[in-house]
This record gives C-alpha cells, sequence and structure tokens, in this order.
C-alpha cells in the first residue's frame, strides 16, 4: 500500500494492518486512544489512532468521525497548520505525519499570528453540526445562536459539573461555588460572535514540527469564543514562548478589554471536563479555578 492507494481505498487500511502488511511503530498519543506511526510501501509515513479494546468500552459512536470534522473544519479555513485527514473509519482515524521539531520564538509568532486569523474565520452559530466530544467526554455542540455566556454555561459547564458530582469528584461546597459563577456569568461581558476555535487546546495539543510552524492536533472544534482557546492554552504551565504566541495574537487581533478577568471562566470548562474523566485528583484545580473566575467576575463588575 503506498499513499495513492491510501488516498483512493481509504477502507483497506484495517486489512492491511490485521495482516501485517504495512510497518507499524508505537508513538505517544495522548490518553484516550493508541497511536502509532505507519510506514507505508512507497516511504511515506502517516499518523493514525484506534480505541484500544477495554471491556465494555466500545469506542463512541461517531467518535473518530467527529474528530475528522473538526479537523477538516479547521483545516478549510486555511492559515493555521492542521493534519490532513486521509482516513476517517469508526475505528480508525489516520492522519498526514508531521514530522516532529524543536520549539522556536518565530513559530510561536507565526502560530499567534495564524490563531488568530483562524478564529476570524467564524462559525454560523455556537455549537457544530456535528457529534461533539471532549478527550472520551460527550459534548453538546446543538447549535445555538446566543448569546455565548448563556451556551457556555448550558453546553460547556453545567453538564460536566453534573458528570463531576455523579462520579464523585466534587463536593457540595465545589458544587454551590460553580453554580455561583454560573449564575452570574452574564456579568463577566467580553460576548462576541462565534469564532472558529479548536476547543480543546491545552498546551499538549500543539505539535511543534520540524517544518518550523505549530501543527493543530486532537481537537473538539466548534463555533465558541476565542478566548476560550487562548484560556486552555494558559493550562498546565502553558506552551513554549507562550508570551510570543499571545502577543503576535494580540497585535494581529486584539483582545477585548477584561480578557484576563475572563481567563479563569474558559478555564473552567476543561477543568470541569477533567474532574469529570479523571476524578477527584483534579478537585483543587477546579476549586482554585472556580475561586479565580469568582474573583474575575468582580473585577469585571467593578469595571464595568
Amino acid at each position: 500500500m503506498d499513499l495513492g492507494y491510501l488516498r483512493e481505498h481509504p477502507e483497506q487500511l484495517p486489512t492491511f494492518l490485521t495482516h501485517q502488511r504495512i510497518r507499524e511503530t508505537p508513538v505517544p498519543g495522548g490518553n484516550i486512544c493508541a497511536a502509532s506511526r505507519l510506514t507505508l510501501d512507497d516511504g511515506h509515513s502517516i499518523f493514525a489512532k484506534t480505541w484500544p479494546e477495554r471491556a465494555g468500552r466500545p469506542v463512541p459512536e461517531e467518535f473518530f468521525a467527529t474528530e475528522a470534522a473538526g479537523l477538516r473544519w479547521l483545516r478549510e479555513a486555511g492559515p493555521v497548520a492542521v493534519p490532513e485527514v486521509l482516513v476517517a473509519l469508526p475505528g480508525l482515524l489516520a492522519l498526514e505525519w508531521v514530522e516532529p521539531g524543536e520549539p522556536g520564538p518565530e513559530a510561536a509568532e507565526r502560530f499567534g499570528r495564524e490563531l488568530a486569523e483562524l478564529h476570524r474565520a467564524g462559525a454560523p452559530e455556537f455549537g457544530a453540526p456535528w457529534t461533539g466530544f471532549i478527550g472520551a467526554l460527550p459534548a453538546d455542540n446543538t447549535p445555538h445562536q446566543g448569546p455565548w455566556a448563556e451556551w457556555f454555561a448550558q453546553a460547556r459547564l453545567l453538564p460536566y459539573l453534573r458528570r463531576s458530582v455523579d462520579n464523585g469528584a466534587l463536593e457540595d461546597a465545589d458544587v454551590a461555588l460553580v453554580e455561583q459563577v454560573v449564575a452570574r456569568i452574564g456579568e463577566f461581558g467580553g460576548e462576541e460572535p462565534p469564532a472558529r476555535i479548536h476547543g480543546d487546546l491545552w498546551p499538549g495539543n500543539l505539535l511543534w514540527g520540524a517544518d518550523d510552524r505549530v501543527w493543530l492536533v486532537d481537537p473538539a472544534a466548534h463555533g465558541g469564543h476565542r478566548e476560550s482557546d487562548l484560556a486552555q492554552l494558559a493550562l498546565f504551565g502553558g506552551p513554549p514562548h507562550a508570551d510570543r504566541i499571545l502577543a503576535a495574537y494580540d497585535e494581529s487581533w486584539p483582545l477585548a478589554d477584561g480578557w484576563r478577568d475572563r481567563v479563569p471562566l474558559h478555564q473552567l470548562h476543561l477543568l470541569l471536563v477533567h474532574t469529570a474523566l479523571f476524578g477527584a485528583a483534579y478537585r483543587d484545580s477546579v476549586r482554585q479555578g472556580v475561586r479565580a473566575a469568582l474573583t474575575g467576575i468582580g473585577r469585571a463588575t467593578v469595571n464595568g
């Protein structure tokens, strides 16, 4: 199998893998899927991810189709580097291989500008016309006209708060704090039309390529608030050259007044996803995040 044949017959890839007709090398691929580098007969490499066989955990319906749709939607906007989708099957996703490189300041600045242009491409509404996932969890992508704050509370905060309560990750006092944020979310300000966002842009979903570009991978793409991508990017220590990324972004498309006060609000979504997925190990992160969000809402109210 070569790349040309694969493009014409993507459905054949599982058969070739089953019969060991393609060289397969495991590579790091995140917490959810198994990832590998496949080397084809013509020397081309591709990146493949599969759902590991786990007792009682079949691959969710539309899981890989959703990621493929998000990648294509981000890629069609043009400015930012996104791997080409080569194969999207119910149990397997295969993408263009991106040779890893070292993070550099020039690549960071270019990425900041490109991310701003991606967001400018916009979306018709909040949500998306495809099934949503964030990690292995469903995400409500039901299209919504806004306002953003209402949509974000109902589709990106409360569902993961409920899951975090159901699995014992959060206590009653934590729930009360998150509910305070939800009740006052309209006070944060910063309303904007839907942007075309990655949706899960923590630093681990940036791939620094050998071509001196930053590539976007593993999206939960949808129409959302551009500040969400930037806030998530600052989580867990942030990426290399974060200051260069942000400065280049802000120069290309200046952020609205008060955006720094809203960072904890936008981050709260991904923190609640972590308690919903991984349990009480992330409880303190949610507590710190929600307190920071309430402090930010206080500043926004005073300054507004």
